[in-house]
């Protein structure tokens, strides 16, 4: 059982404009009780700013609407890595076009996330057939509270739901190359694959890597602290020097900056643990500032620095 923390129990601030790989939060506050982040990033997306870079390989990343968006062109037609926020839709058809004229044939959904799969039905109709794990259809095909965003997500239409699922990796061959697909044990959620693009040396691991921010951990859907950590370390293990990693949220990343973020994870997860064994309560270690040698750094952008410290306790 959680404890009572989370969007649902703090102030946040919103903008109407959005931040690297993602809708930032700043000036106008809000209580979460009155207005569900969902609803807000949802209504920010409509005049989202799309920006394009293109990587290697004919891959390139749209950033700006819900989690980066990796997109692989090609005669077989578009391959997408996550479908952004609807409100997005004209912004991210016109950035798709820049790119090339190719159709889209396949959606990758990285996890269940609304910030990653809400685009699937539009997505859908106009060609992409959708492929994910197994667990993000069954959390797309049911009811699902999201505590700490204050919202309960209904089922998902027909046409958002992944018709092509896997249990452990999936190995794709399209547009003269090969998409390795795998699953992280729970980290972020139960539902977290990476997506690796071998022949350009690229791979995107979604949420169980947000660079130069503090993560959202979903408790809900079976995250937790230790999976993020276990997540991190694996990636840190599997990246190369020369690899470019794709984040969920934050600017394209190398692998410094992934053992950056596994530290820090590491650091106060240790820093939290020591206090509650201590017999601290929550408000108090949240007083204790565990995070101040990173907020600065890490805590600028949704989660703040006394808002991961409440997701770390959950899980200690």
């Amino acid at each position: 059982m959680l404890p009572e923390y989370g969007l649902s129990r703090r102030r946040f601030v919103v903008t109407a404009g959005l931040a690297t790989g993602g809708v930032l939060f700043h000036q106008r506050w809000l209580r979460a009780e009155a207005t569900s982040p969902v609803v807000i990033i949802r209504q920010a997306a409509a005049t989202a700013r799309i920006n394009i870079h293109k990587l290697r390989g004919n891959v390139s990343v749209l950033e700006g609407s819900g989690g980066n968006i990796a997109v692989l062109t090609g005669p077989d037609g578009k391959v997408l890595v996550d479908a952004g926020i609807t409100a997005s839709r004209l912004q991210i058809t016109e950035a798709l076009n820049g790119l090339s004229p190719d159709p889209v044939k396949l959606l990758i959904n990285s996890h269940w996330h609304f910030d990653h799969t809400d685009g699937n039905e539009w997505l859908h109709s106009i060609g992409a057939e959708i492929t994910a794990h197994e667990k993000t259809r069954k959390h797309l095909s049911v009811t699902t509270r999201v505590e700490d965003w204050n919202f309960t997500f209904p089922p998902a239409p027909e046409g958002a739901l992944p018709t092509k699922v896997f249990n452990k990796d999936l190995k794709l061959h399209l547009n003269g190359t090969t998409l390795a697909l795998e699953y992280y044990p729970p980290a972020h959620t139960d539902s977290d694959i990476f997506i690796e693009f071998p022949d350009a040396d690229i791979i995107h691991v979604a949420d169980t890597f947000w660079n130069g921010h503090f993560p959202f951990i979903d408790y809900s859907t079976g995250g937790s602290i230790d999976g993020m950590i276990r997540a991190a370390e694996a990636n840190v293990g599997r990246v190369t020097d020369k690899m470019i990693v794709i984040p969920g949220h934050g600017p394209i990343g190398n692998k410094s900056q992934l053992i950056a973020f596994r530290d820090m994870l590491v650091s106060v997860r240790d820093k939290v643990s020591a206090l509650k064994k201590q017999g601290r309560s929550l408000d108090e270690v949240v007083a204790a500032r565990p995070t101040a040698e990173y907020d600065e750094k890490w805590g600028g952008f949704i989660i703040d620095g006394n808002f991961f410290t409440r997701l770390v306790y959950a899980g200690v």
